[in-house]
């Protein structure tokens, strides 16, 4: 079992362990959505189930989630399979059970990362905030947005506004209230984005993740360096046809360095 600390993101996450490569838990709701958990704790639960298995080897590098169905109010199971194992990675596949059906898959690989020639091409957004960062209107939005701070920057979402030409949204965030990162809450942040459509239309309307996949590139010295302050971050929309769409984003630490990208591919509506 995870260890219990008084952040609500640890309690949302928590797992108890039933035996080899089997957990249950319960998201909690602080990490309400508009329908079901919040897709980055639903992420990070997944994540911290192949975290807390005892067989795993070194850190994740990549992981990805699909959202087969909706999360209900109530207990779950995780059932975790080591795929195959290499001299420095391992595979792994989990699926989050519920009321007999699988409402969530995820496969992962970890690594035992060794030094290597490094260089980052893409560059950390450059941008001058402004004297007051925008804050999102709090009683206008889903439970789990309470759980972050987020300043943006630039692309602030406002609902009921006017379409945009961009979809590129640039914020800063950080739980709220502060937690030292690590690989889980990173993996939940990288979902703190609302779907793109909503910025380049001005509105919301019925959308949803199908699937999440997130790129470690930090390792536990900048995770460490990082502690509690908050991320640079940045997400645009790339192509939106036929009912789906995808988007990415980019999270950097305070000091420059790319600690993860990720992709995910959104369902929308019409409305």
């Amino acid at each position: 079992m995870s260890d219990p600390s008084n952040h609500p993101f640890d309690a949302a996450i928590l797992l108890q362990a039933e035996g080899e490569g089997r957990f249950q838990g319960q998201l909690t709701a602080d990490y309400a959505n508009m329908i079901g958990p919040f897709g980055g704790a639903i992420a990070a639960v997944m994540l911290n189930a192949f975290l807390l298995d005892s067989r795993r080897l070194g850190n994740p590098v990549s992981t990805t989630v699909n959202f087969a169905g909706p999360i209900a109010d109530a207990p779950f199971v995780i059932v975790v399979r080591e795929t195959r194992r290499n001299r420095r990675t391992q595979h792994w596949y989990a699926e989050l059970e519920q009321d007999g059906q699988v409402a969530v898959s995820a496969t992962a690989v970890f690594a035992d990362r060794h030094s290597t020639w490094r260089d980052t091409e893409l560059s950390a957004p450059n941008i001058e905030p402004p004297a007051v960062p925008v804050k999102l209107p709090l009683d206008r939005m889903p439970v789990w947005v309470r759980q972050y701070e987020m300043d943006f920057l630039r692309g602030g979402f406002n609902p009921g506004g006017t379409p945009n030409e961009s979809s590129e949204t640039v914020l800063r965030v950080r739980d709220n209230p502060p937690r030292p990162l690590d690989y889980a809450s990173l993996m939940a942040m990288t979902d703190v984005f609302f779907p793109r459509v909503f910025q380049r239309r001005g509105r919301p309307g019925p959308s949803g993740t199908i699937s999440l996949t997130t790129y470690f590139h930090a390792d536990a010295e900048a995770l460490a360096l990082q502690g509690d302050q908050p991320l640079l971050s940045a997400a645009r929309g790339q192509c939106y046809h036929d009912g789906y769409f995808d988007q990415s984003a980019q999270l950097w630490s305070s000091e420059g360095k790319l600690l993860a990208t990720s992709s995910q591919l959104v369902y929308f509506k019409d409305s």
